[in-house]
Order: C-alpha cells, then structure tokens, then sequence
C-alpha cells in the first residue's frame, strides 16, 4: 500500500478502537478517556505494536500519528477555555495561585531527593524534580467535562492552576538551564518572563477586542464554515505564539484562545463546530497516541524501580501540594482533594520535559523510559480517580453549576 493508504487505514483502525474502548470505559462505569488511554497501551509496543505490523511500513507514520495528535491536545483544551468565561476564571485566582505554587515547589523538592537517593548527580536531580513539578490538566479537564463539573469552583481552580503552573516551570527550568550552561544572568531570567508577560497581555487584549469583532464579520460572509475555519487559524496561531513569544506551552496558547472565543456571540456555534472536529478526530487520537509512545517491555528491574519511586513521589506530591494550596484558599477538605487529584496527571507536558533532559544530556535512555513511564502512570490513574471522588457529585448542567466561593 502506499504511504497514504496505510495513513488512513491505521486512522480508521485507531478511532474505531478509541471510540469502542471508550464505550466500554463508559460502560463498565469510568470516564471513556480511561479506555482510550487504555487501548492505546494495548496497541503500542507494550503489546500489540500496530506501528511495526508488516502492512504499516512507512517509517514516517509515527511520526504523523503524533503531530495529529498534538492538534488533538489543542483542541481539548481549547474546548476546556470554550467552556469557561475570563471573568470566572478571574474570580478563582487566589486557589489559583497557591495551588500552582505549592503544586510545583512540593514535587520539585521531593523528585530532588529522590534523584539523590537513586544516586543522580544534583543538577540531574533538580531537572528530575522539574519534570515532577509539571503538570497536564488536558486529561482532567475531559474527564471533569464528561462528569458535568468542569465549571464548579474546583474545576475553575484547577484551570487556573496549570496556567500558573505551566509559567513557574517553565520559568524555572529556563533558568535552571541557562544557569548550568553557565551563559544565563538575572537579565536572562527577566527577558524570559518578560516575554511571557507580553504574550499573556497581547493575546488577552486581541481576544477581548479584536476576534469578536472579526468572528461577526466573518459569520456574515458567505463562505462555507468560514467562522470554524477562522476560529481553528486562531486557536493554531495562539498556540505558536505560546511556544514563540512566550515560551510557554502550546496548551496555554489553545486555551486562552478558548476563553477568547467564550466571549463571542457566536459561542454555541463555535463550539459545536469545533467539539465535532475535536472529539469526532483529533481528540480519540491524541489518548491513544499517549499508550502508543510507551514501550513496557522495555523497562528493566533498576529502571522499573526508579519509575515506581518517582511515580509515587509525582502523585503525592502533586495531591498533597495542590490540595494544601486549595486549602490556603478556604476550600473545603473534600475540595482540596479534589482539586489536588485533578493535577497529578504529567501527560504531554511531563514528556515534553522529558525530552529537554535527553536532548541537554541531563537523563540517560533509561532515565528518560522511567519518567516516561511514571507520566503514564498519573495519566492513567488520573480519570478514575476523579470519577471516584466526585462520585457524589450530580452531573449538572453547566450553566447549573455554582461558582460562587
């Protein structure tokens, strides 16, 4: 077959599984990306590995798989801030704020210590904690949609939250690089935060006065799905200038494009448009691709045990110092739990990471298999364990939910 061929028939064989592993997920009482996480597992080299059968034999597969999924993380979250209202989110500022800070500093202090204890040298240990300090809420922010919370205050919380978080670790682990390089100064620092000021600022004020505007005018064109078509250029463009001008995550950039639109009077049109092309495509590709990347056969006794001890420092961590800084900010106990669960999951951002380390010779093969494993280990225990913990929690509609604190 040729290349494309085999593109589209691994394409119909990934989302006919995501979506009946999703079924299943559902059916057996677990929010449907557990199964979709779950079938990816099952299909990547761990087992089945579909990217090595004989008929799929174009080396640059793979490869494409992950750039479609990587537009799968940007719609997912660009539907989360779709959902939202800037003015809402505003209002759980102060969780926000000390959940992200206390949600980075706790895990990054003890993946430290766990980096000594398994004899890395102390700047490795301190990038171990980096990656541990990360956090991917694009796994939670499905999972609160599916149980009809993401607009309660804890969801609005944990939003808010991985913003804050994204900025602290990207912040340090810049300058953390540039110090250890030995060519980074305070003026260094202060440029990089510089630039993630003047993104956060510019892309705010475009979207609160700017894509209205031009989202009405191009309603009226007589252009077939004009108004989707702009939208989805938007959401790309927010998140270039995420990675290019503010050095920040991707993510963030589709998300702030999210809670720009939000503000549109074209919201519900938006928004069906874009969660068809999201959930009917890109989305189901993304959950399974995160199960394709890892290999389990692959980690050995030593690595097996590293990736355990930092899998159980990253969920702890991660719970424990999100959930303190809820409860600085007057949430209940059940709250704070909820809250902090919401944050465990490392996913895109946690490999993200990973990568930087290989590439700057700061972790091993090995090292790097571990904290790959330790990423899918929070985003697969993630989903079920909101479920279980708002498993009181009526599913509501969302203008239903109360935000009030």
């Amino acid at each position: 077959m040729t290349p494309f061929l085999q593109l589209i028939f691994l394409l119909a064989i990934l989302l006919t599984a995501a979506k009946l592993a999703g079924y299943l997920s559902a059916a057996a009482g677990q929010p449907a990306v557990l199964g979709e996480l779950l079938i990816g597992l099952i299909l990547g080299p761990s087992l089945v590995d579909i990217l090595h059968v004989p008929i799929f034999d174009d080396h640059l597969l793979g490869e494409t798989v992950e750039h479609l999924a990587e537009i799968g993380v940007l719609l997912l979250m660009f539907v989360a801030g779709l959902e939202l209202h800037i003015d809402e989110l505003a209002r759980s500022s102060k969780v926000s704020a000390y959940a992200g800070i206390l949600g980075v500093a706790i895990p990054i202090a003890l993946g430290y210590g766990v980096g000594l204890g398994f004899d890395f040298e102390p700047r490795q240990a301190v990038f171990l904690g980096l990656t541990l300090g990360a956090t991917s809420v694009s796994i939670s922010a499905q999972t609160l949609m599916e149980l009809g919370v993401l607009r309660s205050r804890i969801g609005m919380g944990l939003l808010g939250a991985a913003v804050f978080d994204d900025v602290m670790v990207i912040l340090l682990l810049s300058a953390f690089l540039a110090l250890s390089s030995g060519t980074g100064s305070i003026a260094t620092i202060g440029l990089i935060f510089l630039r993630m000021l003047v993104f956060l600022i510019s892309s705010v004020a475009l979207g609160m006065w700017l894509l209205p505007r031009l989202v009405r005018k191009i309603s009226r064109l007589p252009i077939s799905q004009g108004t989707i078509t702009f939208v989805f250029v938007v959401m790309l463009l927010y998140g270039l200038a995420a990675e290019v001008v503010g050095n920040m995550a991707s993510i963030t950039g589709a998300f702030l494009a999210g809670l720009m639109f939000a503000r549109s009077p074209e919201k519900e049109r938006i928004e069906r448009g874009m969660s068809a092309l999201s959930y009917g495509l890109f989305v189901p590709v993304f959950f399974v691709n995160i199960g394709l990347s890892v290999n389990v056969r692959q980690l050995d006794a030593g690595v097996l045990l590293l990736m355990l001890g930092i899998a159980l420092v990253a969920v702890f961590g991660k719970w424990v110092g999100a959930g303190l800084g809820a409860r600085l900010a007057e949430f209940s106990w059940r709250e704070a739990i909820q809250l902090g669960a919401g944050m465990i999951s490392r996913g895109e951002v946690g490999l993200i990471l990973a990568s930087v380390g290989m590439m700057e010779g700061l972790v091993s093969e090995s090292e790097f298999s571990a904290i790959v494993g330790m990423v899918l280990i929070t985003t697969l225990i993630t989903p079920p364990l909101l479920r279980a913990l708002f498993a009181k929690e009526e599913a509501r509609p969302v203008a239903e939910i109360s935000l009030e604190q």
